[in-house]
């Protein structure tokens, strides 16, 4: 049973930091975009800015979730 939990736990946690990259990986599309190196996305700095802190929300969110599914699992910290 312990084996499973720490199977899962890496599982969300793994989840959670791909989540939080495809996140970013907009952001940094919009601003490669707003900087005029077409790529897509956004095109006003008011758009960029509520963008990046929504994905900051998220990311301390996503952050806190691996933490806590990191402890349930039993998975240590090196």
């Amino acid at each position: 049973m312990v084996e499973i939990k720490k199977t899962i736990a890496v599982a969300i946690g793994s989840a959670f930091g791909f989540i939080i990259a495809l996140i970013w990986r907009d952001i940094i599309i919009g601003l490669t975009n707003m900087a005029g190196l077409s790529v897509n996305s956004f095109n006003d700095i008011m758009g960029a800015s509520i963008v990046i802190v929504t994905a900051s929300i998220i990311t301390v969110i996503c952050v806190l979730g691996i933490l806590y599914i990191s402890r349930w699992g039993g998975v240590e910290q090196k």
